[in-house]
C-alpha cells in the first residue's frame, strides 16, 4: 500500500471519527429535568430543567413546560429568570389531592417561559436553566415533563417522546423524566444505623424480646450465689460448734 494511500485512509477515518463525535454530542444535547434528594411525597423540593440550544445560528427564545396532571404536584412557585417572563397555567383534578390544610381541587398544569429580548435569549451553543420549587410531589415512581422548546427562526423541538414499556433504546426528542426515591417508612431510621445486626437489636430490646435472656442470666447467676452463701454459712457455723465443744 503506497503512503498516499495510507494517507488519505488516515484522513478519512479522522474526518468519519470527528463526524460520530460532532453526531454523539447533538443528540446527547437535550432538555433534561434533575432533583437531587426528591423523593415520593416529599416537599420543597427545588426541580432543575437544563435547557441547550442546538441551532446553529438561532437563539431559544422561548420554552413551554407541562407538568404532568395525572400525577400533579399540589403547588409549584417559580424562581424569577432574568430576561425572561413567566407564566403559569392551572388546569381542575379529577381526583383532589388531600394535604393536612384541606383539599387541592387545581394544580399547575405548564408554565411558559419567554425570552423578553433577543439579547436574553440562549444563543447557539449555550445552555440555561429554570428552576421551580415543588410544594409537595405526588406519591409516584417518576414524573414525566414536556418541554417545546422555541427558536427566534420560527422553529420548534418537542421534547414530548417517552420510551415504549421495556425498550431500552433513547427516542429522538425525549422528554425530561424525574424518577423519585422511595419515601422511608416510619420508624425505619432508628433502626438503620450501624453495621448490620446492631439495628435488629436496638429494635428487640425496645420491644422486650432481647431484655429476656439478660433476666434469665441474672435470675440463674442469683440463686447459684445464693446457694454458695448457704454453703459457706453452714460450714462457718459447724467449725464454731466444734471449737466451743472442744
Amino acid at each position: 500500500m503506497s503512503r498516499r494511500t495510507v494517507a488519505s485512509s488516515a484522513t478519512l477515518s479522522v474526518v468519519t471519527l470527528g463526524m460520530l463525535v460532532a453526531g454523539t454530542g447533538v443528540a446527547s444535547a437535550h432538555v433534561t429535568v434533575s432533583a437531587p434528594g426528591a423523593i415520593s411525597g416529599g416537599g420543597d423540593t427545588l426541580i432543575t430543567f437544563r435547557v441547550p440550544d442546538e441551532s446553529d445560528a438561532a437563539s431559544t427564545v422561548g420554552l413551554k413546560l407541562r407538568l404532568p396532571i395525572d400525577t400533579p404536584i399540589a403547588s409549584v412557585l417559580v424562581q424569577p429568570h432574568p430576561g425572561w417572563t413567566s407564566t403559569t397555567k392551572q388546569s381542575k383534578l379529577s381526583t383532589p389531592i388531600k394535604t393536612d390544610d384541606g383539599e387541592i381541587t387545581q394544580a399547575v398544569s405548564e408554565i411558559d417561559w419567554k425570552a423578553d429580548s433577543a439579547g436574553t435569549g440562549i444563543k447557539p451553543g449555550q445552555f440555561d436553566q429554570f428552576v421551580v420549587i415543588a410544594g409537595q410531589l405526588p406519591d409516584a415512581g417518576t414524573l414525566i415533563f414536556k418541554v417545546v422548546q422555541t427558536y427566534s427562526d420560527g422553529k420548534t423541538t418537542s421534547w414530548i417522546d417517552v420510551a415504549a414499556p421495556g425498550s431500552t433504546a433513547e427516542p429522538e426528542h425525549p422528554a425530561p423524566v424525574l424518577t423519585l426515591g422511595a419515601a422511608q417508612a416510619a420508624g425505619s431510621a432508628s433502626a438503620a444505623p450501624g453495621p448490620a445486626g446492631i439495628g435488629a437489636a436496638v429494635a428487640d430490646t425496645s420491644s422486650g424480646t432481647a431484655s429476656r435472656p439478660a433476666s434469665k442470666g441474672a435470675a440463674t447467676a442469683g440463686i447459684v450465689l445464693g446457694i454458695i452463701g448457704v454453703l459457706l454459712g453452714g460450714a462457718a457455723l459447724a467449725t464454731s460448734l466444734r471449737r466451743r465443744t472442744s
